[in-house]
């Protein structure tokens, strides 16, 4: 007797169309407390920055919007759906903008991320990205403003 082992479908990523936004949104609202609104998607969409999905199974698993400017690559956003966070869609999904930024001629990635994103953090820093400045007060937060730790990574 033989068993068969189910194969893990592999994620697709494909560029995110303006009917993909109500889905972001849903999973952004669940992700983040202090999210995205729906304009400043559809406004990333409209000036053409690098907006890509993640699908697995024909379903939004998570997202990300890149810009590149004079060869620097700058990761606005980046999110995995909260059921499937901790099984390496965010590595995924961050090696994909890397590659992106790679192939666009980015000589370094730049992104911003709260002090307290403990999580994301250690991704960073496994992936490589060092700490490059602090933006003081950027984020909002439940008491006042949370600054962003600026981090790098060259390409």
């Amino acid at each position: 007797m033989s068993a068969v082992v189910a194969i893990p479908e592999s994620p697709v990523y494909r560029p995110m169309r303006d009917s993909d936004v109500a889905a972001v949104m849903a999973i952004e609202k669940r992700a983040y407390r202090f999210h995205w609104s729906e304009g400043i998607f559809r406004d990333c969409l409209r000036v053409g920055y690098g907006c890509w999905i993640l699908e697995l199974g024909g379903s939004i698993g998570g997202y990300g919007v890149l810009s590149l400017v004079v060869g620097e690559a700058h990761l606005l956003n980046i999110c995995v759906t909260p059921e499937w966070q901790g099984q390496g869609y965010g590595r995924l999904l961050l090696e994909h903008f890397i590659e992106l930024a790679r192939e666009r001629g980015a000589y370094q990635m730049l992104l911003e991320v709260r002090p307290s994103n403990k999580p994301a953090l250690r991704l960073y820093h496994t992936r490589g990205f060092e700490q490059v400045g602090i933006r003081k007060n950027y984020y909002p937060g439940d008491r006042g403003r949370e600054d962003a730790l600026i981090l790098g990574l060259p390409l």
